[in-house]
């Protein structure tokens, strides 16, 4: 059903500019999915499930903000969903600004992460890995322990292998090949 409903909403064909700044004829706005009710049910759970069958003991989630903001919001939904109902602990969210604020706490990670959580780093779509790697970096320099990436769509351009070069396992929901198929004619 998510995969269905990324290529149905998110992903389209054409001649696209990445924020990688690489061309690519495959174009996947998640935020039309992670956005949704629907894509926040179905991306909790499965994301949640992918996690859990990991084997990982997940204190938080997080990534870059706005990307990452409503998959680690729907994880955090459906664990607390699971807890409720006695059948698994809960996650906590955060979100990591593109820079610290300049005003207040001039906090870089928003949210109840603590250091010493052990996070798994949260992305919309994989290309170069690049997004992941900035927020493992603040996470690290907060305390955090990084457990792993959970990937919503990886375009399977090397951006997971980047990742897991750098010492960090990948969990991808999706991937551009799953959803070539599936993507609707213009």
């Amino acid at each position: 059903q998510l995969t269905t409903l990324l290529a149905e909403r998110s992903a389209k064909r054409g001649d696209f500019v990445l924020a990688s700044g690489r061309r690519s004829t495959l174009y996947v706005d998640c935020r039309l999915t992670t956005m949704s009710p629907e894509g926040q049910m179905l991306i909790g759970r499965e994301a949640l499930a992918a996690l859990r069958d990991s084997g990982w003991p997940v204190d938080s989630v997080g990534g870059l903000t706005l990307v990452a903001d409503p998959i680690s919001y729907a994880i955090a939904h459906a664990s607390a969903l699971e807890a409720e109902a006695g059948t698994g602990e809960m996650v906590r969210s955060f979100t990591v600004r593109k820079e610290a604020k300049q005003h207040g706490t001039g906090k870089l990670i928003e949210g109840p992460f603590q250091p010493g959580d052990k996070v798994v780093v949260v992305e919309d779509v994989i290309t170069t890995g690049g997004s992941a790697l900035k927020a493992v970096e603040a996470i690290r320099a907060a305390g955090g322990e990084i457990l792993g990436v959970l990937a919503l769509v990886d375009r399977q351009e090397g951006g997971s292998e980047a990742l897991e070069a750098a010492g960090l396992t990948v969990i991808s929901l999706v991937t551009a090949a799953d959803l070539l198929p599936l993507i609707p004619s213009a």
